[in-house]
């Protein structure tokens, strides 16, 4: 009955398809793993509290908070703006293959833009929305300002996910670098982070790619058709 250990797993795919709380059901899975395998109820408290205080470097990102909201305060958001609007004749995918390599900048270096909600719908897709409408020469059709806003939240995640473990304090980093040492392994953060970088640069190149093709399915669409 080896086989009824793997319970943990089922709950927690369980859990993922019914949508229930991510934190609360990994918890729940780790507790029903323990009990069936003969791990009493303090002995799990036990390991999830010696195990947090092992993590507990993850911690260190808010000390880069207050950093962050100086840079902020005195600026640092509207200069980023004004230097996006400064930038000529860019394409819409130019203008995202540009925001994205920013993007990685800032993760690089652990500065927050805003997000989706912030920095992003407010102003990265209206701005690119702009650009193509210039190039068009005329109001675009629905269907391809819908496709601009996926574009816009698609370079925002790509720029995210694949650049945020570049920075040495990022969660990811200390959190893997934490694992390995607990398991015997040169943890060095330092290294980690560095095997990120040419992750982050060949996103740089193929979504680059994809945001030239996109410019080129637009090109072909409204050629010849401006007013």
């Amino acid at each position: 009955m080896e086989w009824i250990k793997l319970i943990g797993i089922v709950i927690i795919v369980l859990g993922f398809v019914f949508k229930f709380d991510t934190i609360a059901t990994v918890i729940f899975a780790g507790l029903v793993t323990a009990l069936v395998s003969g791990i009493s109820l303090v002995e799990f408290l036990e390991i999830l509290g010696r195990e947090f205080i092992n993590q507990r470097v993850m911690s260190i990102f808010f000390i880069t908070l207050p950093l962050i909201g100086l840079s902020e305060t005195y600026g640092l958001k509207n200069q980023a703006i004004h230097l996006i609007k400064k930038m000529r004749n860019l394409t819409v995918g130019r203008f995202f293959s540009v925001y994205l390599i920013i993007r990685d900048i800032s993760g690089f270096f652990s500065i927050r833009l805003g997000g989706h909600p912030q920095f992003v719908r407010p102003l990265i897709q209206p701005m690119g929305e702009a650009a193509a409408v210039t190039k068009a020469g005329k109001p675009l059709a629905q269907e391809d300002r819908d496709d601009i806003k996926a574009m816009a939240a698609a370079n925002e995640n790509f720029g995210n996910f694949f650049a945020q473990n570049t920075f040495v304090g990022a969660g990811g980093v200390l959190l893997i670098g934490g694992t390995l040492e607990q398991l015997g392994y040169d943890g060095n953060f330092a290294k980690i982070a560095s095997a990120s970088i040419p992750i982050a640069l060949v996103t740089i190149l193929v979504v680059s790619i994809y945001n030239h093709l996109f410019d080129r399915k637009l090109d072909k669409k409204y050629k010849g058709r401006s007013e």
